[in-house]
C-alpha cells in the first residue's frame, strides 16, 4: 500500500510554495507542526507571510535550535487577527495552553510567592500564596516576589495600618474578637461594616502593591486636613496613623533615581545552561518598591525522543551535526543552540503584563537586550495603558546603571540555584551509591502514619523529584481498617492497607493501558499502518500506559524493620518487590533498614543521601500529622445528633432549640421528642433508641 508520510516542507518546495501563498499578509498567529501533529513553535508577526516564509529563506541566519525546528515542520496552521494586540495576546494564550518544545516556557515551580486579593468574594481576603488558580477572573494577584520575607514584613505592616479582616474563620459566633476592640478589624465577621465600605479599604491597600503608595499618600492627606476642620479628631487621628505607616513603608527603599516623574520597570537576566532567571525591578516615583522573579525553561538542544530513537541526522544548512550543539556559551550571546536572551524578556514581559491591571503599567520599560518584537508589545502595552509606553534598551548612564544592578541580582539568583541543584544532585548521587540504585533516584516517594491511639489515623505520602518536594503529588489518605480505631492502633496494617491502595489501581490501569496498546498495534500491523488515526491512538496510549505506572524510583517508610517487613509483605503479595525499591529510617538513630536485612546500613547521620531521606521522613511526617489534626479537629466539631440516621442539619437545630442542649434532649421522652415541629412519631422513636440503646 502505498505511504501515507509526508516530506518536511523544506524537502517539498512545490507544497512549500503554495502553502506560503494561501497565508495572507496581515497580523496574527502561526503554528509549526511536526509529522506527528503536535505542535513544535507558536509564533506572531504583524505580516504572518513575510514571517512564515522568513523561516524558509536560505539567506536567513537562523539560530540552530529554530533551524532544527524548521527541518521537523510537515504543516503550517495560521489564525488571522485583527491587529498585532490580539495577536500578541492570542500567542500567550496559545502558548500556554499548548506548551510548544521549541517555545521559550516560563517555569511555575511555586519558587516564588504571590500576594492575592479575593475580589470575587464580597469581602475580599489577603494572603500569600504560591499557587497561582485561576478560579476567578476577578481575583488578583501580585508578584511575584523574590524576598519573601520582605512580603510578609509588608503585609504585617498593611494589616496594622489598616482595619482588616484578621482570620480566616470567625473566633465567635455572636461577637467580635479583641482585634475589633483595638481597631485592628471592622467587624467583618459579624457584618459590623458594609461590602462597599470594606471593598474602599481593600482598593487603598491594592494601590500599595501596584506601585502607587505616593498616590494613596496624595489622597489620605486631603481626607486627614478636612477631618480635622470638621473637628472629627478621632478620623483625622487614624488617617495621621495610616500615612505615618505608608512613609516608613517606603522608607526603607535602597534605590532612588533622579528622574522622579517617570514610572519604569527595568528588567535583565542572567542564564545557565538549563534555565535563565529573569528579574524585573519596578520603579515609581523614582524608588524601588518592587522587585518580581521569573525562571525560563532553556530548551534543550536536542528535542524528545521519536519512536524510541533520538534525532541523529545532521542539519542540512552548513552540514551541521546536531551532536555540535551546545549551550556552552550564554544564550544572550547567539551560541549555538542558544535561546535569544531578547526572546526570554519578551516572553516574561507579555507574561507579566498580561496579568496586571492597566495602571500598573510604567510608562518606561528598560530591557537588557533587544526585542524581537518590540513594537508589537509597546503598542499593545499602549492600548491598554490609553498613554504612550516606551520600551528601549540604555546603553550608558543612570539607566544603564540601573540595567546592571538588575543584571547582578539576576546572577545571584541564578548562583543560589545552581548551589541548590548541585546540592541535590550530590544527595542523589551519594543516596544511589549507598543503597546499589541502579540509576539515580529521580522520584523519591515517603509515606507516614499519624494518630492517636488509633483514633483517626491516617496516612500521607509526599514526593521528591530531583531532591525537590513536589506538592502537586501529595496524597492524603483516611485508615479504612475497621480494627483500628480509637485505642487499637496498628501501624504496620495502616502502612501495608496505605501502599496496597497506591500501587493496586496503579498497577490495574497500567495493565489495562497495556492491553490496549497490544491490541491496536495488533491491528495496525495487520494494515501495515496504513491508518495514520491508528498510528497516533497507538501512539497516544502508549504514552498513557508510561504516565499510568509513575512508579518511584525509591519508596522510603517511616519506620522501622517491622513497618519495612509489613510494606515489602504486601508489595510480594502483588508482585512488585522486584520493581520497587523500598527502605526504611528510623528515627531515633536515623538508620536505614533495607528488605530482608535485620541490621541497619552502616552509615553516617550527615552525608548527603541520609539527609536527603531525612528531609523525604520530616515532611511525610508534617504533611500526616497536619491531616490527622484537621480530621480530629472535624470530628471534635461534629454534633453527637450526626450519628442519628435521618437526623439532618435543620431537624438538628430545631431539637436543639426546643430542648437548649443535648443533656435535656437526652432525657426526653419520645412523646416530648414527637411535640417538636417536624419530628414525627418514628423519628422521635429513632432519638429515643439512640440515647437509650
Amino acid at each position: 500500500m502505498p505511504s501515507t508520510k509526508t516530506l518536511p516542507l523544506i524537502k517539498d518546495a512545490e507544497r512549500l510554495e503554495n502553502r506560503l501563498k494561501e497565508i495572507p499578509a496581515v497580523p496574527g498567529v502561526y503554528l509549526m507542526r511536526d509529522e506527528g501533529d503536535r505542535i513544535l513553535y507558536i509564533g506572531k508577526s504583524k505580516k504572518l507571510r513575510n514571517r512564515v516564509r522568513s523561516y524558509f529563506r536560505e539567506s536567513q541566519n537562523l539560530s540552530a535550535r529554530i533551524a532544527l525546528m524548521v527541518q521537523q515542520v510537515r504543516e503550517i496552521e495560521f489564525i488571522a487577527t485583527d491587529t498585532e494586540a490580539e495577536a500578541l495576546a492570542l500567542e500567550a494564550n496559545l502558548v500556554k495552553q499548548h506548551q510548544p518544545y521549541f517555545n521559550v516556557l516560563l517555569k511555575d515551580d511555586k519558587k516564588y510567592p504571590y500576594l492575592c486579593i479575593t475580589w470575587s468574594e464580597e469581602y475580599p481576603r489577603i494572603f500569600i500564596t504560591r499557587k497561582r488558580r485561576a478560579s476567578s477572573a476577578k481575583d488578583r494577584y501580585y508578584g511575584p516576589y523574590v524576598d519573601t520575607g520582605a512580603l510578609r514584613s509588608t503585609l504585617h505592616l498593611i494589616k496594622r495600618i489598616f482595619p482588616l479582616r484578621q482570620r480566616p474563620q470567625p473566633l465567635f459566633k455572636d461577637r467580635p474578637c479583641l482585634n475589633y476592640d483595638i481597631g485592628r478589624c471592622v467587624g467583618v465577621c459579624q457584618g459590623l461594616t458594609s461590602p462597599e465600605e470594606y471593598r474602599k479599604i481593600i482598593q487603598k491597600v491594592a494601590m500599595i502593591f501596584q506601585g502607587r503608595t505616593q498616590e494613596l499618600l496624595d489622597i489620605l492627606e486631603p481626607q486627614m486636613e478636612q477631618a480635622a476642620e470638621d473637628l472629627n479628631f478621632e478620623t483625622a487621628a487614624r488617617i495621621r496613623d495610616q500615612i505615618k505607616g505608608l512613609q516608613s513603608l517606603s522608607a526603607g527603599q535602597k534605590v532612588s533615581l533622579p528622574d522622579d516623574t517617570v514610572s519604569r520597570d527595568a528588567i535583565a537576566l542572567a542564564a545557565g545552561t538549563q534555565h535563565a532567571c529573569v528579574q524585573l525591578f519596578q520603579i515609581r516615583a523614582g524608588q524601588l518598591v518592587g522587585r518580581l522573579g521569573f525562571i525560563a525553561e532553556i530548551p534543550a538542544q536536542l528535542p524528545l525522543a521519536k519512536g524510541g530513537q533520538e534525532l541523529s541526522q545532521s542539519l542540512e544548512k552548513g552540514g551541521q551535526e546536531l551532536s555540535q550543539l551546545s549551550l556552552s556559551s550564554p544564550p544572550w550571546q547567539g551560541g549555538e543552540g542558544g535561546v535569544d536572551a531578547g526572546a526570554i524578556l519578551q516572553r516574561v514581559l507579555e507574561e507579566h503584563y498580561q496579568n496586571v491591571e492597566s495602571v500598573e503599567i510604567p510608562s518606561e520599560i528598560s530591557v537588557q537586550y533587544e526585542l524581537p518584537e518590540a513594537e508589537i508589545l509597546a503598542d499593545w502595552l499602549t492600548n491598554r495603558k490609553g498613554r504612550k509606553v516606551t520600551i528601549l534598551t540604555p546603553q550608558r548612564q543612570t539607566k544603564a546603571e540601573l540595567i546592571e544592578m538588575v543584571e547582578r541580582n539576576a546572577e545571584y539568583e541564578l548562583a543560589r540555584m545552581q548551589r541548590l541543584g548541585d546540592r541535590n544532585s550530590q544527595a542523589m548521587e551519594d543516596l544511589a551509591e549507598l543503597l546499589d540504585l541502579p540509576e539515580l533516584p529521580h522520584r523519591i516517594e515517603g509515606y507516614d502514619i499519624s494518630h492517636i491511639q488509633g483514633s483517626d489515623a491516617v496516612a500521607s505520602r509526599v514526593v521528591f523529584i530531583d531532591g525537590l518536594p513536589a506538592n502537586q503529588h501529595y496524597r492524603h489518605y483516611k485508615i479504612k481498617n475497621p480494627e483500628i480505631k480509637s485505642g487499637h492502633s496498628d501501624d504496620f496494617a495502616s502502612l501495608a492497607e496505605v501502599i496496597g491502595r497506591r500501587f493496586r489501581k496503579n498497577k490495574e490501569k497500567e495493565s489495562s493501558a497495556t492491553n490496549n496498546v497490544r491490541d491496536l498495534t495488533d491491528q495496525s500491523n495487520e494494515n501495515e499502518l496504513s491508518n495514520l488515526g491508528l498510528r497516533q491512538e497507538v501512539s497516544s496510549l502508549s504514552s498513557v500506559s508510561h504516565t499510568i505506572s509513575d512508579k518511584p524510583d525509591l519508596i522510603m517508610i517511616d519506620g522501622g524493620k517491622g513497618q519495612l517487613s509489613a510494606v515489602v509483605a504486601v508489595l510480594r503479595e502483588m508482585n512488585l518487590l522486584d520493581e520497587l525499591r523500598v527502605v526504611s529510617l528510623a528515627k531515633q538513630r536515623e538508620e536505614i533498614f533495607l528488605p530482608g536485612e535485620s541490621l541497619p546500613l552502616p552509615t553516617n547521620s550527615e552525608q548527603p543521601g541520609v539527609q536527603l531521606l531525612r528531609r523525604v521522613r520530616d515532611e511525610a511526617h508534617r504533611f500526616a500529622v497536619s491531616f490527622h489534626r484537621d480530621q480530629r479537629s472535624q470530628r471534635m466539631k461534629r454534633s453527637r445528633l450526626d450519628e442519628i440516621p435521618g437526623l439532618g442539619h435543620h431537624r438538628q437545630k430545631l431539637l436543639l432549640a426546643h430542648f437548649r442542649s443535648i443533656d435535656y434532649l437526652r432525657l426526653a421522652t419520645p412523646e416530648q421528642l414527637a411535640e417538636v415541629s417536624g419530628i414525627g412519631p418514628r423519628l422521635a422513636q429513632q432519638v429515643y433508641d439512640y440515647f437509650h440503646p
